[in-house]
């Protein structure tokens, strides 16, 4: 047994599993918990039925061991998409996280499968997996197909904001936008784009917790279920042999994750949620990793919003995430000897096959010569900023305008509507970080209009909050020190001229430091009301440059 229990603790809690039929043979079995996510508000979770956990039980009993199935929360962020709710998204990582840890040892668990496959809950879970360190596997919940309006064109959740947008403008009908909102996402499962959830599900298998393909595989198949079973069989492995978390984990490790999400264009989301996942695990990745990185990691595939049309099922038809791990391999890219709990990451580079170099090309054939997201520098962001540039139009790599500043995005989705921001104008998103709005929600909704009003190489957006993984446009975030902060995206005025280029990493407003030092004398924040878990969170969380988690420091 991985735990020590004495007598009584043991025979006080068999006690209360005989109330439950638990038969007094079985419960001298290795609990293993399933830690579910299941609700009925979450397409990506609804996947984790009674019938998956009837496989998952089966396979672990044969396996010799008692699962018992647990619920923590499971959110979705489109649920709250421009509401007050999306505060609660980010911070919802580290909640989600807490519980893990709590079920885990409330319950003194010998082992777990977590599942779970939105953008938040992917890194929370594994976050407090890594802190708990019992044998842990992880099953996520497969992609959604992808959407299509009534003459045939691919949708997703995304287009549903760029629709509306161009609803208000008058250049689509009214039912033509009620038929982007009801053919947007025909199944459950994680919405089928380069988005969050993509990612983070992409980060427990390179990590090497969910089965081969479990990142890139259609939601609800056969082979979905069949990988489940997979979990459910190694989970009991691990356990016998006692492989935890950290035995797994490595600096390269992590380092891999980000090679990955460079060759792939993952989510900006990403910087925020592997520094925070290796903090837990004592390794270190920091803005300037992901720079370093994505400096000699090309983009090999382009999935949307970095492509039109090609979405989660060209990709897994493609070969999916083990085809761009065989080709990062190839060419020396990641460290294939990454242990994980279903072999190495070279072992899963050799069983893969890259099907459609049009999806995901070789190395010798890359679409950018360097990785998707790019760290900038400059005294609007003087520790860093983050923009994923794969999904911006070359033609707007190199920006400038004069600025347009706004202390919320709801302030500024409006303005836009309302045809108050222009083409050429670099619009201003402030207070929205972690501990201004707080829990720095989504700026996806503001830019969701620029494209909708056909701007998106027109219009830039600077903000110290964060974006879906599915935002395309000239969207610049995780400004670090934000606004709340004192960060000089506080002390700029409209009409600074803003100055932002990709290719060097730069973004810069021209204004002398003598001019800024005056400003911030002058400055005082705007706060913004929060009570409960927000202002615990607002209290305590670190800045974007590191995380946004309040589980930073662990000694």
């Amino acid at each position: 047994m991985i735990r020590e229990w004495n007598e009584e603790s043991l025979d006080h809690r068999n006690t209360l599993l005989y109330a439950m039929g638990i038969s007094e043979e079985d419960a001298q079995r290795p609990i293993i918990g399933l830690v579910n996510t299941w609700n009925e508000m979450n397409p990506g979770h609804f996947p984790f039925d009674k019938a998956l956990i009837a496989e998952m039980k089966e396979e672990i009993y044969k396996e010799g061991g008692l699962a018992l199935e647990l619920p923590i929360t499971g959110i979705c962020d489109g649920i709250c998409s421009n509401t007050p709710g999306d505060r609660y998204t980010l911070p919802t990582r580290d909640l989600v996280s807490s519980e893990v840890e709590t079920v885990a040892e409330l319950n003194m668990l010998e082992g777990m499968i977590i599942m779970a496959t939105c953008d938040k809950v992917v890194p929370g879970m594994l976050m407090g997996a890594v802190r708990v360190n019992i044998p842990t596997v992880m099953f996520t919940g497969g992609y959604m197909a992808a959407g299509h309006r009534s003459d045939g064109r691919m949708i997703t959740l995304t287009h549903t904001k760029q629709a509306y947008a161009a609803y208000v403008e008058g250049s689509i009908t009214r039912e033509e936008y009620k038929d982007v909102v009801r053919n947007a996402c025909p199944t459950p499962g994680a919405c089928p784009f380069m988005g969050t959830a993509n990612t983070m599900c992409a980060m427990a298998e390179v990590l090497g917790f969910t089965p081969h393909d479990n990142a890139s595989c259609r939601s609800q198949t056969p082979k979905w279920h069949e990988l489940a079973r997979q979990a459910a069989r190694q989970v009991m492995h691990a356990w016998r042999e006692e492989i935890r978390p950290r035995d797994i984990l490595s600096q390269s490790s992590f380092e891999n994750v980000v090679r990955y999400m460079m060759a792939t264009g993952g989510s900006t989301n990403s910087k925020l949620h592997i520094p925070a996942l290796a903090r837990q695990a004592h390794f270190d990745i920091t803005p300037e990793t992901f720079d370093a990185i994505s400096r000699e990691v090309p983009v090999l595939s382009t999935i949307y919003p970095n492509h039109p049309t090609y979405t989660m099922e060209d990709f897994e038809a493609a070969g999916g995430l083990g085809a761009v791990i065989k080709e990062l391999a190839a060419a020396g890219k990641v460290d294939t000897e990454a242990k994980g709990m279903f072999g190495t990451l070279g072992e899963k580079a050799a069983r893969a096959c890259n099907k459609n170099p049009d999806v995901i090309h070789p190395v010798s054939d890359p679409i950018h010569e360097q990785g998707g997201l790019a760290v900038l520098h400059g005294n609007i962001g003087t520790d860093s900023a983050i923009v994923k540039f794969s999904a911006v139009d070359p033609a707007a790599w190199k920006f400038s305008g004069p600025a347009k500043c706004y202390d919320s995005q709801d302030d500024a989705w409006h303005a836009i509507l309302k045809d108050e921001i222009v083409a050429g104008d670099v619009v201003i998103i402030r207070y929205e970080g972690p501990k201004g709005s707080p829990g720095m929600p989504h700026m996806e909704t503001f830019m969701a209009a620029v494209l909708g009003k056909g701007l998106g190489t027109q219009i830039a957006l600077v903000s110290d909050g964060r974006f879906s993984g599915a935002t395309g446009g000239l969207a610049i975030g995780h400004v670090a020190p934000e606004a709340y902060e004192g960060g000089n995206l506080a002390l700029i005025r409209n009409g600074d001229m803003v100055y932002i280029d990709i290719e060097n990493r730069t973004l810069t407003v021209d204004v002398s430091d003598e001019e800024l030092a005056a400003r911030k004398a002058a400055w005082k924040p705007v706060i913004k009301p929060a009570t409960g878990w927000l202002q615990l969170y607002r209290r305590q969380c670190t800045s974007a440059h590191r995380g946004a988690t309040v589980y930073w420091d662990q000694e």
